[in-house]
């Protein structure tokens, strides 16, 4: 049998990045975070720094020595509902 893998995420990878990138964009929260802070407060630090690089190839992130925060992109879409 030839294993068929898809293109698209796991439900889990899209349920994190999700909760991140929400995070992130949380106006009743400062920002920028670290990314150790969004470790701590999503409680597993490998699945972070994995959807933190995976938010970051989809330029809905920046990164800069340590800290995370949304891209104005992120934020506009999310100010309009998308």
């Amino acid at each position: 049998m030839h294993d068929q893998r898809s293109s698209a995420p796991a439900e889990g990878e899209t349920t994190i990045d999700g909760a991140i990138l929400s995070m992130l964009l949380n106006e009743d929260a400062p920002w920028p975070w670290t990314a150790d802070e969004v470790a701590r407060e999503m409680g597993d630090a490998l699945a972070v720094a994995d959807s933190l690089a995976r938010l970051y190839g989809a330029g809905l992130i920046h990164r800069l020595e340590g800290f995370v925060f949304p891209t104005r992109p992120a934020v506009q879409a999310e100010r309009i509902g998308l």
